[in-house]
């Protein structure tokens, strides 16, 4: 299956999306259709290549929609990608979105307010004696009011009429359409009794018109998608705070010259020199000099960290002082930044399993409220008119039926889930806390159990040799050293090279091994000088040799020795634990979380480095393959379950899990191996990220309950249903006012989470 992202014009609302998704979704050849209201995105799974983006937009065009294709080949700030020109397109079509309805509400909200006075005045003449009748003539304020509500209405307000037609010709109704139905029966009712006033005294209709309603409820809707619209410009500054980060220039050496380049320029191999206070251009190994360098802007780090030769550096990251240089290895697409916005981008367009509830409204909603209006209207002139009579029924029904049509819109519905994700999902990168996708974010929520890998996550996985102990006496230490290293030379595993990181300290040289053989979680073997060799974990009869049994009490890791089936002794290894690992798992108790360590290491060396920073559970000796058993037998008991390791070794328990941490280090960085990636591997932002994910999960909840809170009480106030009981009814004016609101408030309480501290202990 082939996905592409599309970007989308024309679209309003949560139904709007419903539509599309609902129509491309019939089209032969897509098997997949997501559509983001916020993101104002389609991505689109094809089965095969054949559908072009003109037979796409043939299906679309009808509704009043088109989509347009991204240019993977544009370049911006020297980072090639899709996503990036996407952002910046996007973020310029709602700037001229912005600029287009703030030219409307320049001359639609006087007007409106102008009118929304003159109508509580009068309002409050028929009730209230001290207050004075209007000053002008109802016939002249008619024709006014006619004048102004004519502009409003056919220049105005014309998406909503276009909105009425697109459901005329293919049946499919959004916002726009219950706000074009609504406000064009005012006016068309209204002019009708104005230019031919007979019509009002041959069928007994009120003197009212509602001109002025026609007026109000355009000029407020309109307030409320600027509003809106300016709210969502806000939600994608994440992604444009990170492209702004790329350097544009960089110095290079070729040819034995330097040049002043732009960055995406800079070439694989390139020697880069970097000076003081410069952008770093691109990814890269220092060969020459060192620095102390900024890279808060990319990990959340506030601290500067310092680079020597053979240390690696990210591009966009800032020089804080002296000079060096170093060879480019990853450019464009590849570098750090540019895959960090990818995945931001990417996931800021998913959808997050809450909003099904939203979509599932949302593509009955139109249609229900549609006919909801028509049969309140019905109601009205019927079983009104047996009460009140006709015309004071008539009157009631028209005021009722544009009162739902308008305060019926579903914008806030559409926006509740996917301005919150978008905003979270920049805050977490903001954080060096990169989420895969909106369903990671609101998984992790939910997390009752966090395990942690042993080394690399709660040690800092740099272990050294501390004892050696030889068992036979022909074997001094150095040899004992000499002969380990010899053999795990080739080994990969962190223990492996610390052994033989020591013999190079002592500058022992090394044997030839031959048939290496690793030993999956187990060991090494090979041969040394033709004698059989095997470095490897201390089996269950070697636990009780009282050196072995000191040594792990004291949380150090054994690896025993064996010549010619012969064990000669044995190598202690210590690691330390990670400097906030304990103020970590402190924050997750914090929370309610239960916090277990998983490793194959052995249960006194785990339980002791468990014990040093308060963790709940052990679970030792685990082979790498067994850890996603593990996982899954604590699922089995109900608990959900986060599993934090390195993205490589720890590969199948991360993907079991119910979210999987990776936690990152240096520009070896496994973004795309787990659902969340905490950059530079700091412990503390897994308890950051959760902070995240119920603030982020809270507002989502929030939104929701507001956007259907609005309707639930709003729809009957409007329809009049509490008029027998107690003469409240709700004037269309405030339905307007109400809608607006409710799009506005959504997208406000999003924006919240910009404002969220995740570091602060809680």
């Amino acid at each position: 299956m082939t996905t592409r992202t599309y970007s989308v014009k024309g679209m309003h609302c949560a139904s709007c999306a419903a539509i599309i998704t609902k129509k491309l979704s019939k089209v032969e050849g897509i098997s997949q259709v997501d559509v983001n209201l916020a993101t104002e995105q389609a991505k689109i799974g094809f089965e095969s290549n054949g559908l072009t983006l003109e037979a796409l937009n043939e299906v679309v065009g009808k509704y009043g929609f088109s989509l347009a294709v991204d240019h993977p080949e544009e370049i911006v700030c020297g980072v090639q990608s899709a996503s990036v020109s996407s952002a910046v397109r996007l973020k310029e079509e709602k700037q001229r979105e912005l600029l287009e309805y703030k030219a409307k509400v320049e001359f639609a909200l006087p007007v409106a307010l102008l009118v929304f006075i003159l109508m509580m005045w009068d309002i409050g003449a028929r009730f209230f004696p001290f207050v004075p009748n209007l000053p002008i003539p109802m016939d002249l304020l008619n024709v006014i009011s006619m004048a102004l509500s004519t502009y409003m209405v056919f220049r105005t307000g014309a998406p909503f009429l276009h909105g009425i037609v697109m459901f005329a010709r293919s049946g499919a109704a959004s916002m726009d359409t219950l706000i074009g139905i609504g406000t064009l029966s005012a006016y068309m009712y209204s002019a009708l009794v104005t230019l031919i006033p007979s019509v009002r005294t041959r069928l007994q209709l009120p003197d009212y018109t509602y001109f002025d309603v026609t007026i109000v409820v355009i000029g407020f809707v309109l307030l409320g998608k600027y509003l809106e619209a300016r709210s969502r410009l806000k939600t994608g500054e994440a992604i444009e705070k990170l492209i702004t980060l790329q350097a544009k220039s960089a110095f290079v050496q070729r040819e034995g010259k330097e040049f002043e380049i732009p960055a995406e320029q800079v070439r694989k191999g390139d020697v880069v020199i970097v000076k003081p206070g410069e952008k770093i251009p691109v990814d890269g190994t220092i060969v020459l000099g060192s620095s102390s360098i900024d890279e808060s802007m990319v990990t959340g780090e506030p601290v500067p960290v310092d680079k020597k030769s053979g240390d690696q550096v990210i591009g966009g990251t800032i020089n804080k002082q002296g000079s060096f240089t170093f060879t480019a290895s990853h450019v464009g697409t590849d570098t750090v930044l540019a895959r960090i916005i990818r995945m931001v981008e990417e996931a800021q367009g998913s959808k997050a399993p809450i909003q099904d509830i939203a979509d599932k409204v949302a593509g009955v909603f139109v249609p229900v409220v549609l006919v909801l209006a028509a049969v309140t209207f019905l109601v009205w002139l019927t079983v009104g008119s047996s009460l009140l009579g006709f015309s004071a029924a008539f009157s009631y029904g028209i005021m009722a039926l544009v009162g739902i049509l308008v305060i019926a819109c579903p914008c806030a519905l559409g926006l509740a889930t996917p301005t919150a994700i978008i905003v979270g999902i920049g805050k977490g990168a903001e954080y060096g806390i990169l989420i895969r996708n909106a369903e990671s974010l609101e998984r992790l929520s939910a997390v009752d159990t966090v395990v942690f890998d042993k080394t690399g996550t709660i040690t800092t996985g740099r272990p050294v040799v501390t004892d050696i102990a030889a068992f036979d006496s022909r074997m001094s230490h150095s040899s004992l050293l000499q002969l380990a290293a010899s053999l795990e030379y080739r080994s990969e595993h962190p223990l492996a090279q610390a052994i033989v990181e020591a013999a190079k300290k002592q500058s022992l040289s090394l044997s030839d091994t031959i048939g290496f053989e690793a030993l999956e979680g187990l060991g090494v073997a090979g041969l040394i000088d033709n004698l059989p060799v095997r470095v490897h974990k201390p089996v269950e009869t070697e636990l009780s040799i009282p050196e072995v049994n000191a040594l792990q009490k004291q949380g150090k890791t054994v690896v025993m020795i064996e010549q010619s089936g012969e064990c000669v002794g044995l190598i202690a290894l210590s690691d330390t634990v990670k400097e906030h690992a304990g103020e970590a798992v402190a924050a997750l108790h914090r929370k309610g979380i239960k916090v277990i360590m998983l490793t194959g290491d052995n249960l006194l060396a785990a339980t002791y480095m468990a014990g040093q920073v308060g963790i709940d559970e052990v679970i030792a000796e685990v082979l790498p393959q067994e850890k996603a058993g593990k996982i899954r037998e604590l699922q089995a008991k109900g608990r959900t379950v986060v599993m934090a390791g390195d993205g490589i070794n720890d590969a199948p328990a991360l993907a079991q899990a119910d979210v999987g941490i990776a936690m990152a280090t240096g520009t070896d960085i496994a973004i795309e191996s787990a659902g969340i990636t905490l950059l530079k591997g700091d412990i503390k932002k897994v308890a950051e990220a959760i902070t995240l994910s119920r603030a982020t999960m809270s507002v989502i909840r929030q939104n929701l309950f507001w956007a259907f809170i609005y309707n639930i009480i709003g729809i009957p106030l409007a329809a009049g249903a509490l008029y027998p009981f107690w003469g409240i009814f709700l004037n269309p004016v405030f339905s307007g006012i109400a809608m607006a609101g409710s799009s506005v408030s959504v997208v406000s309480n999003s924006l919240r989470l910009k404002t969220i501290k995740l570091d602060k202990k809680r």
